[in-house]
């Protein structure tokens, strides 16, 4: 590199609609220039490219879109910052998590071999797939039976959306593309065999998401209670785990080529989106909670202690800075939530109101939805639209709304949706605290903080204090962040993040008035979360299985 030339870092975050690459100064975390890959096929949930239909809960997604926001969002990224390939000393990644697809020894996904095109389970399912729900409840309840030690770690559930549930169900609906598969991969880490030529498996995914704990997986004998051809499994998985922020190994030339970056380039060990953002929060602290939000949130804080937390997504060791406890929990619908909300409640003339002042319906029925005292719309909702994924963990609960008249508008609707998120997140906070986890500090990250009322909801309903994370690009600040530390401009993560890092203290605070309606409000929340998600009434289970038995049946229009 030439010596007068400041040093950069690339960020490159795979998001569930787009991929993003960030261009960042290794001095001082500066960014320089950013740009976007809109997904082309972006989620796929109704039908395979082919028109194939898929079932309810399916979320799919395919490969090549990801590698084209390597071919197009890295080349364009250097060139709004205005740097040369050769000031590039490091590349890191993040992807949503759990991600996850079947593939050949060489890294081939199955999808893009011939006579798979056609077949669902070749694909890759992304995190929002949860029709694996009835798989994570027999992994659950043989785990319980043969009372497997690492089911605490992960708050007595594992979840639907998990690399064990999600290769079960292949499994048991497409076996012959389960045999097929060689590797079962996070994305997190394909993406990185794709730069590099050479796989490379991350400690945090195979923590969080594939059931790795004190060095080893579920062994064969609890595997075979699943299903007998489910013993070998792990087979597909097992690779040495490297740690973060050290090198995966360096950019091929055919990595090069698609990038614009020089061949060599060091690349950094891949990362989960929401986890790698806490170097970019400087969140790692113990009791320093991180909130990732956008379609949905991730809850992610690092401790010293370790606990058993109902309803975690799991606690693992180094997960997320070496030396503490990273623990992870979340919500699996949140800005789903309010894009729900202004497709199905707002009416045209809302949309047409919007056009006329020439902002979003979202703007709009933000700006209504604030008007409001608090309580002022009677309603009470649930968030569980997309399921539960803490402390429930059941993604076959579905949402609720309380409360409604023929008075309602759509901003109560939506301001209900807003305030229902915020006790959801109440409700991970009081649960690690009443578990011996303290909760000390609450910083936010993600799409979502653009909206100043949702972020002074969240403040009040917590009643606490709300740091801000001071850049809109947290997830590629964080990789760009891990691959200083792998190119060695950095001797950890932690002095990384002091440098690099950005975060606005207390941006928002609790208003005592407000925040005392919000704890008469929760408590109401507190009850309907118990008796729905707590099996004081199963109807949500009982219609989701009607759903599925309705499925194909005739309707009665003729």
């Amino acid at each position: 590199m030439t010596t007068d030339l400041p040093a950069v870092t690339v960020g490159i975050d795979f998001g569930t609609l787009s991929g993003r690459a960030l261009v960042v100064a290794v001095e001082d975390g500066r960014e320089l220039g950013t740009a976007v890959h809109e997904y082309a096929h972006g989620v796929v949930e109704s039908a395979l490219p082919d028109g194939r239909a898929l079932p309810p809960d399916w979320a799919l997604q395919i490969p090549q879109d990801w590698r084209d926001v390597l071919r197009f969002a890295v080349p364009r990224a250097l060139a709004a910052a205005g740097v040369l390939p050769e000031q590039v000393v490091g590349v890191a990644t993040d992807f949503t998590a759990c991600t996850v697809l079947p593939a050949t020894w060489d890294g081939t996904p199955l999808c893009e071999l011939p006579g798979y095109a056609d077949r669902p389970h070749a694909y890759p399912k992304l995190w929002k797939h949860h029709a694996a729900q009835p798989e994570a409840d027999l992994i659950v309840e043989r785990a319980q039976e043969s009372g497997q030690p690492w089911l605490a770690r992960y708050g007595g559930k594992i979840s639907s959306e998990w690399q064990y549930a999600k290769a079960l169900q292949m499994l048991r609906e497409d076996p012959e593309v389960y045999r097929a598969a060689d590797r079962w991969i996070e994305a997190a880490d394909w993406i990185v065999w794709q730069l590099t030529g050479a796989e490379n498996r991350n400690l945090c995914t195979a923590g969080y998401k594939g059931i790795h704990q004190d060095g080893r997986y579920p062994d064969d004998a609890y595997l075979a209670s699943l299903h007998p051809d489910f013993a070998g499994f792990t087979a597909k998985l097992d690779h040495p785990l490297s740690q973060l922020g050290t090198p995966a190994g360096a950019l091929s030339k055919a990595a090069a080529e698609l990038t614009g970056l020089r061949e060599g380039t060091v690349v950094a060990v891949g990362n989960v989106d929401a986890h790698v953002t806490s170097a970019a929060a400087r969140a790692l602290d113990p009791g320093h909670m991180l909130a990732i939000m956008g379609t949905s949130t991730c809850h992610i804080m690092n401790s010293d202690v370790l606990a058993d937390v109902p309803g975690m997504c799991g606690a693992v060791q180094d997960g997320v800075v070496s030396g503490l406890w990273g623990y992870e929990a979340g919500q699996s619908g949140v800005g789903d939530l309010f894009a729900w909300a202004v497709r199905t409640a707002a009416p045209h003339a809302y949309a047409q109101e919007a056009r006329t002042r020439g902002i979003s319906v979202h703007e709009l029925l933000t700006e209504k939805a604030a008007a409001q005292p608090v309580g002022g719309h009677g309603l009470m909702a649930l968030d569980w639209l997309s399921g539960n994924r803490s402390v429930l963990v059941d993604h076959h609960l579905s949402g609720l709304i309380v409360g409604l008249t023929l008075d309602t508008r759509p901003e109560d609707i939506y301001r209900a949706l807003i305030e229902a998120t915020a006790f959801g997140t109440r409700t991970i906070v009081e649960t690690f605290e009443a578990s011996g986890v303290p909760v000390e500090q609450f910083t936010v990250a993600g799409g979502l903080l653009r909206n100043g009322f949702l972020m002074q909801t969240y403040s009040d309903v917590l009643n606490r204090p709300i740091n801000v994370l001071a850049s809109e690009q947290g997830p590629a600040l964080g990789a760009a962040i891990h691959a200083a530390v792998a190119a060695g401009a950095y001797p950890d993560i932690r002095t990384a993040s002091a440098s690099m890092g950005r975060i606005e203290r207390e941006a928002y605070r609790p208003d005592p008035a407000r925040a005392a309606v919000y704890d008469e409000l929760y408590r109401e929340y507190r009850a309907l979360h118990d008796h729905f998600g707590r099996r004081g009434s199963d109807v949500m289970h009982r219609l989701r299985t009607l759903r599925g038995q309705a499925d194909g049946l005739p309707g009665t229009a003729s």
